[in-house]
């Protein structure tokens, strides 16, 4: 990743919806170069996706929790392929130490909560969950700073 790489991710950051001729106007280069470096970028999965990011809170989940899950040893796929189709589970990540994968999960409300994990452990490659009701989030999801560090 270069400068102007590194520049274009920013703007994109900064204004989702802009067109790649405004872009290249704000960015000072031809058209064709921004909609290369975008094609790069996309193709090296550096840009994952162009949607919208979701307010699980304005969509009517306000309550986010963290679920650290053990599970039956050579059930991985099967508890992937269960956690995929509940629609609360936004997030799963397998992990070192105690747990063997750490679920982002969001509810309508705490007694939501409890079906929502009930759902999730109702599984039997699953042993045990743990799970924390986030109070909080004062530093959201970014990459942004990492961009900025890189060039």
């Amino acid at each position: 990743m270069d400068v102007l790489d590194a520049r274009l991710i920013l703007l994109l950051d900064e204004a989702p919806r802009i067109g790649v001729l405004e872009a290249s106007r704000r960015l000072g280069v031809a058209r064709g170069t921004v909609q290369a470096r975008l094609d790069r970028l996309r193709a090296r999965g550096v840009i994952r996706s162009m949607s919208p990011q979701l307010d699980p809170a304005a969509l009517g989940y306000p309550v986010t929790a963290f679920a650290q899950l053990e599970i039956v040893q050579g059930q991985g796929p099967a508890v992937r392929e269960h956690l995929a189709s509940v629609p609360e589970v936004l997030e799963v990540h397998t992990t070192t130490g105690t747990a063997d994968m750490l679920c982002r999960l969001v509810a309508r409300s705490n007694a939501d909560l409890q079906r929502v994990i009930d759902r999730v452990v109702g599984f039997r490659g699953i042993v045990r969950a743990a799970t924390s009701i986030a109070m909080e989030n004062p530093v959201p999801y970014r990459v942004t700073p990492l961009v900025r560090s890189a060039v």
